[in-house]
């Protein structure tokens, strides 16, 4: 999908316009031959976190003679970590295990019952239930 931006003083100005809606808001303006007052935008997907990285802002800046999405991220301080360890950790379930560099949580199955063919692991209750 294509957009488009209106641009003052040389920068963003509102946000990105869909091409069908600026074709119909803006009919006598040709989008292969924009006036100064416009630009193409082209719209940047939002970066995947990591555990500890927080996303600061975003903004509209120009790549060339187009104008995009810049998101900056940065780094969580060490107070804002040890918070988000903490939360994790209170929201761990009993038997399960937490790696602090992810903050993914995982558990290891206890080991199965005798004559448990069939059975399922039921992640909740950290035990091997009967279906």
């Amino acid at each position: 999908m294509s957009f488009f931006i209106r641009i003052k003083n040389n920068e963003a100005f509102e946000h990105p316009i869909a091409e069908d809606n600026f074709k119909q808001a803006f009919p006598d303006i040709d989008i292969d031959n924009l006036p100064d007052e416009f630009a193409r935008f082209v719209r940047v997907a939002l970066p995947t976190l990591g555990a500890y990285e927080v996303l600061e802002n975003s903004t509209y800046e120009w790549d060339g003679a187009i104008m995009k999405d810049v998101h900056q991220i940065r780094d969580m301080t060490e107070e804002e970590k040890a918070t988000k360890l903490a939360e994790a950790y209170s929201n761990l379930p009993e038997g399960w295990t937490l790696n602090e560099e992810t903050l993914q949580m995982s558990v290891t199955p206890p080991e199965k019952p005798d004559n448990s063919e069939g059975w399922i692991f039921d992640l909740y209750q950290n035990s091997w239930i009967k279906p």
